[in-house]
């Protein structure tokens, strides 16, 4: 089932050929652009949990839906031209996931369709609604604050490497959000004692010589910023680290399944939810501007065991007490 939910939403066009005879039968009342920056592929469960929200909204994709998807598949610059196919394609509603990139792209796009954006920390700050109560424009969204969160990251980083005074942060500037996330986790910082060693990483090519890097700095931990792209890249990212024997903390779960230490994050699937439900109250008639841009009500520390055994780190019993997934 999974499958053919995951291959309805992930096709740009000829959607009606997965669709049953009856369902064919129908002519959708409603078509909607999805515009992510990431690949279909490594977002199964978030696309399912979007499909989910439509559905408490009340519009299924081949009942009362059509929806047009694009995936950018990490190249950021590819999105601005995948924004304008879909406002040209006149879509009722965009809905945007992997980053504030796709917003801007749409917003660059557009200023009139209906848009609903997926993760972010700062819309205001970025230009794209005018409040977060009252966005007073065609955008509204669910947030991720992600930058809000590197603080609580850098605490629960420094309870697992306990006198951790050298930290080492990967960061990627090419990022909307980077800004943000530095001005965050160096306040923090700041008020912990702890020295940063930054580190800007643009292409993957650029991930092993940083970590090595950090090696020889004699960093004792690793923190590694919120990005779609890195998250693409998580395999390699999560291998460097536990091959340089680095103790790294990352911002979604992805990371610490596909062998990282730990996570500690909002729940994507739970956003893209409340995404789904946004948009079919939009599809219903309410705009934009007057629906509050959402905050996250799920957070998640996952931690990886196995990884804690061959990093030789010895899991704090907080921690483990806190955990909301241990990894074994």
């Amino acid at each position: 089932m999974r499958r053919r939910e995951f291959i309805l939403l992930g096709g740009t066009a000829a959607i009606g050929a997965t669709i049953p005879r009856l369902a064919r039968a129908q002519q959708p009342s409603h078509t909607i652009g999805f515009l992510n920056s990431r690949s279909a592929d490594e977002t199964q469960a978030s696309i399912i949990a979007f499909r989910e929200g439509l559905s408490e909204a009340g519009f299924v994709e081949g009942r009362n839906l059509v929806i047009e998807s694009r995936w950018a598949a990490g190249r950021y610059d590819q999105l601005p031209s995948m924004a304008a196919d879909l406002v040209q394609r006149q879509v009722a509603v965009i809905a945007t996931g992997g980053g504030p990139q796709s917003a801007l792209a749409v917003k660059a796009a557009t200023n009139k369709t209906p848009t609903v954006f997926i993760g972010g920390t700062d819309p205001v700050g970025l230009g794209l609604v005018q409040g977060l109560s009252r966005p007073g424009g065609n955008i509204t969204g669910v947030l991720n604050i992600a930058a809000e969160l590197s603080a609580k990251r850098l605490e629960i980083l420094r309870e697992m490497v306990p006198g951790a005074s050298t930290i080492a942060v990967l960061l990627n500037p090419g990022y909307a959000e980077a800004p943000f996330q530095i001005q965050e986790i160096e306040a923090a910082a700041r008020r912990m004692g702890i020295k940063l060693l930054i580190a800007n990483v643009r292409t993957e090519s650029e991930f092993e010589p940083a970590i090595a890097s950090f090696a020889q700095q004699r960093a004792e931990a690793l923190f590694v910023f919120n990005d779609p792209y890195f998250a693409s890249q998580r395999a390699k990212l999560t291998a460097l680290a536990t091959g340089r024997r680095l103790p790294a903390i990352y911002a979604q779960r992805e990371y610490a399944e596909a062998g990282g230490l730990m996570s500690y994050g909002t729940n994507f699937s739970d956003l893209y939810r409340q995404a789904g439900i946004y948009v079919g109250r939009i599809l219903k008639g309410e705009k934009p501007a007057d629906l509050p841009v959402m905050r996250p009500s799920r957070f998640e520390l996952v931690i990886n065991r196995k990884t804690a055994a061959a990093l030789g780190v010895e899991l704090p019993n907080k921690l483990l007490a806190l955990a909301d997934e241990v990894i074994d």
